[in-house]
Formats: C-alpha cells, sequence, structure tokens
C-alpha cells in the first residue's frame, strides 16, 4: 500500500515540477507499478483499452473534421454575433454553451466538439485562446451536475440509493446543484483566467512568417481579373482539350483551374475536384473555367464557343465573393530564382516548369513590379520571385528540386489550413447524429461505439483530405497521459490505500456532526479524483457516505451528493477528468496553470457545496 502512495506522491511533484512531459511521467508511475508488482501487466495496460480513452481518440478526429470543413468556423460566427466585440459577453456565451450542452452529452464530447469552435471563436475575436479552453473544460464538467445523465457519478449515487432502498432522484433532481455550479465558475474563473491564462500560447517568434495563401492572391491581383466560364453540353468547348483551345495565343488568356463536380446530384453528397490546367484536359458538362486575363477577350472566348459567362452582370463585391480561388486540391507558392539556377535567362516556356513538375507559373515579381501577361514568352533574371499553381504534391516536388530555386514560406502547412466548406453540412449532420446516439437511451448504442462510428464518418465522407489528416488531429500526449494514469486507480483500490484513506478520514469526523462529516467526505471525495478518475472516487465513496450519514440518523441524500459533486469538480490537475486532458496542448498549458486556476475554484466550490447541499436536500 505505502510503495502505491509513495510512486502517486512521485508522479504528482513531477507533474508539477514540469521538467518532464505529462505523459512520460505516467508512464514511469505505470513502469514502476509493473516493476513492484503491484499490478500485473493486463491490469497495467487495461488504461489503453478502455472505453474512455478509445472515445478521446475518436473525439479529437470528429473534432478536427468539424475545424476541417470550416463549420467550427461557421458556428463561431454565429456565437460572435451575440457577444459583439466584448470580451466578458463571448467568455459568458462560452461557460453557458458548454454548460447547457454538458447537462445531456458526456463532458468529454462536449469539450471536443466545443474545442474546435472556441478555437475559431478565438481567432476571429482576436482574444487568446487559452484564456477560453480551460474554462470550456470546467463548464462541461459543471454543466454535468444538471441532469442525472450529464456524469457517470450521477448515475453512481442513485444506484447507491435505489440499492438501500431509498427512492430515486429524479432526471432533473441535480438541477439546482448544477446551476450553483455554473454561478460560482463564472465568478470565480472570470478574474482567475484573465490574471493566470491571458499570458500563456503567446510564442515569440522572430522568424518571417509565410505568406498566407490569400495574401498571395491579393498581393499578385489573381481575383481582380478573375472570371469564370460554364462549360454546357451544346457547347462548342464540349469535349474538346484545352490544347485544341489554344486559349492563350488566341486570345491572351490563361486557364488557372477546371472545377468539376462529381456525379452525384445530391446536395449533401457534392464533392468539388479542382483540375490543373493540363494540355490534355477534356471539357465536360458544366465543368467551370477559371480565367485570369482582359474582360473584353474573356465575353469574345464565351461568345465564339457558345459558353456561359457567370460574372458578367455581378457587382465587383459579388463576383469577389462568389468566384473566389479555391485550394482545396490546387495550391499556390512563390519561388524565389537563386544566381547559380540554370533556368536564368530561359523563358518560362523554356523552363519547361509545366512539362516537368506539372505546374503553371501564373506571375513574377522583379522588384516592386509584378508581371501578369504573356508569362510564356518572359526570360526570368536571378533574384526573380514566380507565383506558381499546381497539386499541392507537386509543389511539394518543388521544395526537393535541387539548387536552382527555394519555395518561400511553408505552402503544405498554408494547405492544411485550407477547409473544405463544401463538406459542413455533412460534418453537421455526423455531428448531431453522434450527439443523438448519445443521448437517447433507448437506441442500443454505446456512447464509445457513437463516437468511434462518427469518427469513421468523418473519414469516410471526405471530411478529411486523407486519413493521414485524420490521424494528426489526434493528440497522442493527452491520450497516453489519460491510459497511464486511469490502472492508478485499480492499484489505489487493490493495495486498500484508498479504502484506508477515506475510512480513516471519514471516521476521525463522525463526532463532529453531519456538516462535518459531508464536509470531510466532500474534501476527501476531490482530494481522490485528483488522483484516480471521478467515477472509481465515487464508486469508493458513495458507499462510505451512505453508510456514515446512516450511523448518525441523518439523509444520505447530501452524503451522496457530497460524493458526486466533489468527484465532477476537480479542476487542480490536468489527469482528473479527460475533458482538462483534451484542452491541454491547445491551451499550450502546465500543470501548475491547472493548480492557479482550478484548485482555487475546487476549493470555493467545496466550501459552497458545503453550505448549499444541507439547504437544497436537508439532513
Amino acid at each position: 500500500m505505502w510503495i502505491t502512495i509513495v510512486i502517486l506522491v512521485l508522479a504528482a511533484i513531477f507533474f508539477v515540477n514540469g521538467k518532464l512531459r505529462s505523459d512520460i511521467v505516467a508512464l514511469c508511475s505505470l513502469t514502476a507499478l509493473l516493476i513492484f508488482q503491484i499490478l500485473t501487466p493486463e491490469e497495467a495496460l487495461s488504461g489503453f483499452s478502455n472505453s474512455v480513452v478509445i472515445m478521446m481518440v475518436g473525439l479529437f478526429v470528429v473534432g478536427g473534421a468539424i475545424f476541417q470543413t470550416g463549420l467550427a468556423k461557421m458556428i463561431s460566427s454565429y456565437i460572435l454575433r451575440f457577444a459583439g466585440n466584448s470580451e466578458t459577453r463571448l467568455f459568458l456565451l462560452v461557460i453557458l454553451v458548454t454548460s447547457a450542452i454538458g447537462a445531456f452529452v458526456s463532458n468529454t464530447g462536449t469539450v471536443a466538439l466545443m474545442l474546435p469552435i472556441v478555437v475559431s471563436l478565438a481567432a476571429s475575436s482576436g482574444m487568446n485562446s487559452s484564456r477560453l479552453l480551460m474554462p470550456l473544460a470546467f463548464a462541461s464538467s459543471m454543466g454535468g451536475m444538471m441532469t442525472l445523465i450529464g456524469t457517470p457519478p450521477n448515475l453512481v449515487i442513485q444506484d447507491a440509493l435505489t440499492s438501500a432502498g431509498y427512492p430515486a432522484l429524479s432526471f432533473f433532481s441535480f438541477l439546482p446543484v448544477g446551476l450553483v455550479s455554473v454561478l460560482v465558475g463564472i465568478v470565480v474563473l472570470m478574474p482567475l483566467s484573465k490574471w493566470f491564462l491571458s499570458g500563456r500560447g503567446k510564442k515569440k517568434d522572430a522568424r518571417r512568417r509565410s505568406k498566407s495563401l490569400t495574401q498571395l492572391v491579393n498581393e499578385y491581383g489573381l481575383s481582380n481579373n478573375l472570371f469564370r466560364i460554364r462549360v454546357t453540353e451544346h457547347s462548342g468547348l464540349y469535349g474538346k482539350t484545352i490544347l485544341d483551345l489554344d486559349i492563350r495565343r488566341k486570345y491572351g488568356l490563361n486557364i488557372l483551374e477546371v472545377r468539376r463536380g462529381d456525379s452525384s446530384k445530391h446536395r449533401f453528397l457534392k464533392t468539388i475536384t479542382q483540375q490543373l490546367a493540363s494540355a490534355d484536359t477534356v471539357m465536360q458538362e458544366d465543368d467551370i473555367l477559371y480565367l485570369s486575363g482582359d474582360f473584353v477577350q474573356v465575353r469574345q472566348f464565351a461568345t465564339d464557343y457558345a459558353a456561359d459567362i457567370l460574372d458578367e452582370h455581378e457587382t465587383e463585391e459579388t463576383r469577389a465573393a462568389n468566384n473566389a480561388l479555391a485550394f482545396y486540391d490546387i495550391g499556390i507558392a512563390e519561388i524565389v530564382l537563386m544566381p547559380t539556377s540554370n533556368i536564368i535567362n530561359r523563358t518560362v516556356k523554356e523552363a519547361g516548369f509545366r512539362e516537368t513538375f506539372n505546374v503553371n507559373v501564373l506571375g513574377i515579381r522583379r522588384g516592386k513590379e509584378y508581371l501578369l501577361q504573356n508569362l510564356g514568352n518572359e526570360r526570368v533574371h536571378s533574384g526573380d520571385v514566380l507565383l506558381v499553381q499546381g497539386t499541392w504534391a507537386n509543389i511539394a516536388r518543388l521544395s526537393n528540386e535541387g539548387p536552382d530555386w527555394v519555395v518561400l514560406g511553408q505552402p503544405l502547412t498554408e494547405a492544411a489550413k485550407v477547409t473544405l466548406d463544401y463538406k459542413a453540412p455533412i460534418a453537421a449532420f455526423i455531428m448531431l447524429l453522434m450527439i443523438f446516439l448519445m443521448v437517447a437511451d433507448f437506441v442500443p448504442i454505446a456512447p464509445v461505439t457513437a463516437v468511434i462510428l462518427a469518427a469513421l464518418l468523418m473519414v469516410l465522407t471526405g471530411c478529411f483530405r486523407n486519413v493521414a489528416a485524420a490521424y494528426k488531429t489526434i493528440n497522442w500526449e493527452s491520450v497516453v497521459l489519460i491510459a497511464a494514469m486511469l490502472p492508478m486507480s485499480l492499484a489505489l483500490e487493490k493495495t486498500g490505500a484508498s479504502t484506508y484513506i477515506s475510512n480513516s478520514l471519514v471516521a476521525g469526523l463522525g463526532a463532529f456532526g453531519p456538516f462535518a462529516l459531508m464536509a470531510g467526505i466532500y474534501f476527501t471525495t476531490s482530494l481522490m479524483t485528483m488522483f484516480i478518475s471521478n467515477t472509481a472516487t465515487a464508486v469508493l465513496l458513495a458507499p462510505i457516505a451512505l453508510q456514515s450519514a446512516e450511523q448518525i440518523g441523518v439523509s444520505p441524500v447530501p452524503f451522496l451528493f457530497a460524493v458526486t459533486v466533489g468527484a465532477s469538480m476537480c479542476f487542480a490537475s490536468p489527469f482528473s477528468t479527460p475533458p482538462n486532458a483534451l484542452v491541454m496542448p491547445a491551451g499550450q498549458y502546465t500543470f501548475m496553470d491547472y493548480v492557479k486556476v482550478g484548485l482555487p475554484l475546487q476549493l470555493i466550490m467545496g466550501i459552497v457545496m458545503v453550505f448549499v447541499l444541507p439547504l437544497l436536500f436537508p439532513f
């Protein structure tokens, strides 16, 4: 027993110290339990197959898809309409919306759904996301106190009461406790998050930031002379290749992109495919050609081939919104030519970018001058910056090709930021389906199954560019941290340490009356939840609380509520609840950040509840 306690204390010291990564500390403590044969290998590794851990992995993927499809940004824009420019109003909205969702959805699921939305909110409002993410995690736990299904400890005390022959609690018996929790949380978190979390996540970076895709489009004026032509069945373009059209020589126009919808006409299943305008691209019905050049020539081209011009009667503002270049499959990047380059003094056509790398040159920046017309016969000079267009894979190839040029910035990083906004309706449907399956008791599907199903659907329906992008959304540090710490509760229970601690504390306070005894149960639960899961703590302490109340002849209801609130309102540690761990990497928090913000909240919440619970549920 004492070896287990020593391992736990040492782990806590290293967590607080922060010099070792939290997942490494958790793995070291797990290894120590194995070495001293406190746990068998099967017991030690049980955390990695725990449904909570599997659910976390799935929720990372679901949250990533919500962000990747732009759904998070869409939802955040609606919330921002209510918040305006007020940080206080935005903070309150995040707390209240999260608490409301947390009342019906697991706190882990609530945080996974809200995390990308809150990150987008913070970015749009100019607020540091670190100030919102830890309160987000805490609010999900506070909201879970509002209903019977909000958090597992609520179900644990319900089972303890009914098993002992007491009347069952109703679905909303917890609502007053939850409302008090949210109120206390808002009052305490508003100043603490401002004092301790506002400076988190701000990394100084002296390196020059790469230009975004939007900045490149604006700098080279690509949207200023960009027009769309639709190929119809009766158009002279139908069935022809770009080589057949010879559009650059005849009209002085450049085809930047061919955008093609899939064969499905169903809006929900809509998929957009972008194709680089290569010589052998065959025009199909409903293809959209993105042309760059003089509008008079664009209109002449459309007239000659009986094609529909889409932007002729639109205002400049409307056209800019509708015909903007997208970068789902095709991207742009700048390359600077080196003095030793073999293509110096050659024309763009002779340089062979299209033939060798399958990329187009859209513009040349020479000093302060931008060359955008008739580039094929333009000779390139040392120091010229070329704006190239191609698939993201071909742009990546340019980075690896010889000493002739250097690709500026990090185009693939910028590509990862491009949202697949046409997939947002699919992501929204899958998200709502997951919530429905998790909330609906009459559907025989476990929450972890609903999450796995949602994660798979996000990948299969194309809400990610590829499977690798889905894997990249998983934060393995948080997953390993929780998986390695879960067996600690088993070790404490197996060695009798948890029972010894709880019985000793409760027995010593029984003589001081129901208030003192209930306070002892509450803070014992709160302390233990810092190191083992809240559900395990509730299972251990619920029968002790029930027996203690019966021994002194008072109602066990406030005592059991002290157990569930103490188990759920644990904020001083990143691994006490999965939501705390979920926001840790996104907020760039350390263990001490949870101590600075979470510990005062946990203590104040406990003091308030010791006085409020007997008022709501008399002894």
